[in-house]
């Protein structure tokens, strides 16, 4: 058994929810859920009677529960012993980012990680697309969208506000957009992506939701040439605000219709497999998570997002 895998089962059983305890831990709900039935698996128990309403813990997982926090807790004590000895973060670490994020805003996060630790060698794949980690030579991939699948591990590294934005040269010559609505007579920048052309909008204000179908003479499956356009004056995007970042703190694109709330989105850093997590990933993650908070802290300083 997996220790991770047994450190997500003491969780579910304290938080009496699979839910809540994958929140708890950033994991995906299915990634829980696949690590208790693994743990069921391999020790031929019932842990947990599940129900629509809720977990509740058997008699037999009483007994195993309490054996397997044992056994965690002499684990980690191994574990920090091993680190005072070891202590080295080396390896290649084989990255997949999303372009926008990849090009304009990680490759100096990227710069600094490995200046930071010299024996980590870095090979990195940018694309939108959905990684196929069984096809493509890769380690890890950072989206925003994470794959619902229960083969796969992952790690929250924020939450990412979306903010819809212009550059000020568009808002002086189109005028600027007060509600959602107004959106219909403004050129939109859109992302397309498998065929997919994502130009239904969706805001919120008060618990009341206005959704917009919106148009434009632009589209592309490339989230970096959507920013481009933006900046250069060519319409109005709806963007991650991380993406957006250098260009909001700027002041080359300014953010719009901030009365409403865009739906957001999550940076997860995945993986196929607990196996491949190496210390110098967790350490991945560790600086992605500081510079993502910090970058989204000044964004929220001056009034940028929320």
């Amino acid at each position: 058994m997996n220790v991770n895998d047994l450190k997500i089962v003491l969780k579910v059983a304290e938080q009496k929810s699979i839910k809540q305890a994958a929140e708890s831990m950033d994991l995906l709900v299915a990634t829980a859920s696949a690590a208790v039935k693994r743990v069921e698996t391999s020790l031929g128990v019932t842990l947990f009677q599940r129900s629509t309403r809720k977990l509740k813990i058997t008699s037999a997982g009483e007994q195993a529960l309490s054996q397997l926090a044992q056994a965690v807790a002499l684990l980690n004590q191994v574990e920090q012993q091993s680190k005072h000895v070891l202590g080295t973060i080396e390896g290649e670490i084989r990255l997949s980012a999303p372009s926008d994020l990849g090009r304009n805003i990680l490759l100096e996060w990227l710069d600094a990680f490995m200046d930071s630790y010299s024996k980590v060698s870095l090979k990195l794949h940018v694309s939108d697309s959905n990684v196929d980690f069984y096809r493509a030579p890769l380690d890890v991939a950072l989206r925003y969208i994470p794959d619902n699948n229960e083969s796969v591990y992952g790690f929250k590294i924020c939450d990412v506000p979306r903010v819809v934005c212009a550059s000020p040269a568009y808002l002086a010559q189109c005028g600027r957009p007060e509600h959602p609505a107004d959106l219909t007579s403004h050129n939109s920048l859109l992302y397309e992506l498998k065929g997919t052309l994502h130009h239904a909008w969706t805001f919120t204000r008060n618990g009341e939701k206005f959704p917009v179908r919106v148009g434009g003479n632009r589209a592309a499956n490339d989230a970096d040439l959507v920013r481009r356009w933006c900046v250069s004056g060519k319409g109005i995007a709806m963007k991650s605000a991380l993406d957006m970042s250098t260009d909001l703190l700027s002041g080359r694109v300014v953010p719009i219709l901030q009365e409403f709330t865009a739906p957001p989105t999550e940076l997860w850093l995945i993986c196929p497999s607990r196996q491949l997590i190496t210390p110098a990933i967790r350490k991945l993650r560790e600086h992605l998570t500081q510079h993502c908070q910090h970058l989204l802290d000044s964004m929220r300083v001056q009034g940028l997002i929320r």
